[in-house]
């Protein structure tokens, strides 16, 4: 498992260096009002791509572990398409696509959504290389991609953007589809059972996937809701500006993230509460002081970086506004492994509740806080809405694992047991050579 979460987490950051420095192409060469167009256009697809996890997300890894997975594959195609029309045309009726630009946030959705299904195949196979590759390329090519749309081709607009993540998310899919055809180790005997009927298999896949996908889109549209507001309060230089203070701060997330989808895994794989519980805890404690460190480190780069190289002068603020997001970040963050705990031993609903928390506490202190402060409004609503969810997660987990309180805070053992898994994963590293 360790193993698995050094190379996730190396892969992932060695993305968010690359996602990173694009911030600040995006910065130079479009500007906060240019930025705050292709950072709601991105949402909005994120929004479809999300939706459709109903079918294309974890779903996928939990029902590969329990039927063969030609009967997974092609339900989640197909819905990668169906969903994607459907998410985009509520938000077209809704007028939060921005005009003009419907069909390429179709497009995009769909795309994210089957690269989404070979990784989650790819992952739930245990085949953890090949789905950090897919990582690899959907992130990594947007950065050359970029450069060379801007610079050479000359399009510093939302159309060069788009045009990047087309061709980066496309060669993901391409590759992945390639690494996914490849036969991989053989599956366990529950894996290779068939369905009573396809059409029963798709309503267990609905059912389960329409918990975590609602689950999933609360979450979502708690992280990015307020760009959609203040977008209609303040313009899109606002939005901007909020989207490079959260994307900086955001960027440790990486952990979390990378850490939670081997945290599913390995919660899915087996049933038994114990095991669960202290791979959760172990996890979830390694992921709080990770980030806190990383936030911290963030937290002291002084405010003429940003303005004088990183950004411009019309970015003045965001440490600020970096400061405001960051207890957010980090309950977020370290409640990625716990709604991750649920939704791998079967408790969905408890992960959906916690999101949906979270996005009516958005809502209450956005049109509270929004129109009061504006952009330091909308961070400061983020981050009530953040500790809310974790708040709601840490009270569900320890009622529900009967886990003491101390048990939550870090101890020399847990120390202990990460060097010694880190000392296991270098020798072995060593004999293999």
């Amino acid at each position: 498992m360790w193993r698995k979460i050094i190379e996730t987490v190396g892969t992932r950051y060695f993305v968010a260096l690359l996602n990173l420095l694009l911030i600040f192409v995006h910065a130079k060469a479009l500007g906060p009002g240019g930025m705050g167009l292709i950072g709601v256009l991105y949402a909005s697809a994120n929004i479809a791509f999300v939706f459709n996890s109903i079918l294309c997300g974890n779903t996928i890894i939990y029902f590969l572990h329990r039927y063969h997975s030609h009967y997974v594959f092609w339900p989640a195609y197909f819905w990668a398409f169906a969903g994607s029309a459907i998410a985009c045309a509520v938000m077209t009726l809704t007028r939060t696509i921005p005009e003009g630009y419907g069909a390429a946030v179709y497009t995009l959705a769909v795309l994210l959504s089957l690269v989404a299904v070979h990784a989650r195949m790819l992952l739930g196979r245990d085949r953890i290389r090949a789905f950090n590759l897919t990582h690899i390329l959907q992130g990594a090519m947007l950065f050359p991609a970029v450069l060379y749309l801007y610079y050479v081709a000359d399009r510093r607009n939302a159309g060069g953007y788009l045009c990047a993540l087309f061709i980066a998310n496309g060669l993901a899919w391409a590759v992945s589809l390639v690494m996914l055809a490849r036969p991989g180790r053989r599956p366990p005997p529950s894996a290779v059972r068939r369905p009573r009927s396809t059409l029963r298999l798709m309503r267990e896949m609905f059912v389960y996937g329409l918990w975590s996908s609602a689950d999933n889109l609360a979450e979502n549209l708690t992280v990015r809701l307020n760009y959609f507001l203040l977008q209609r309060m303040g313009g899109y230089a606002q939005v901007g500006m909020l989207d490079a203070g959260t994307k900086i701060a955001e960027s440790v997330w990486h952990i979390s993230r990378s850490i939670g989808f081997i945290s599913y895994s390995e919660v899915a794989k087996t049933s038994d509460a114990d095991t669960q519980r202290q791979i959760t805890l172990r996890l979830f404690k390694l992921t709080f002081c990770t980030i806190t460190l990383l936030l911290l480190a963030i937290g002291f780069i002084p405010e003429r970086i940003y303005t004088d190289y990183l950004f411009t002068p019309e970015f003045r603020g965001i440490r600020r506004l970096i400061h405001t997001l960051s207890p957010g970040i980090l309950a977020f963050g370290a409640n990625t492994i716990l709604s991750h705990h649920f939704i791998g031993t079967g408790r969905v609903k408890y992960s959906a509740a916690c999101s949906g928390i979270g996005l009516l506490v958005l809502l209450a202190a956005g049109a509270t806080l929004i129109p009061a402060a504006g952009i330091f409004g909308a961070a400061l609503s983020t981050s009530i809405a953040f500790v809310a969810m974790l708040a709601f997660s840490l009270t569900v987990f320890v009622r529900l694992t009967r886990t003491p309180l101390h048990e939550l805070l870090p101890e020399k053992n847990d120390l202990r047991h990460i060097t010694r898994h880190l000392r296991h994963v270098v020798n072995d590293e060593r004999h293999a050579r």
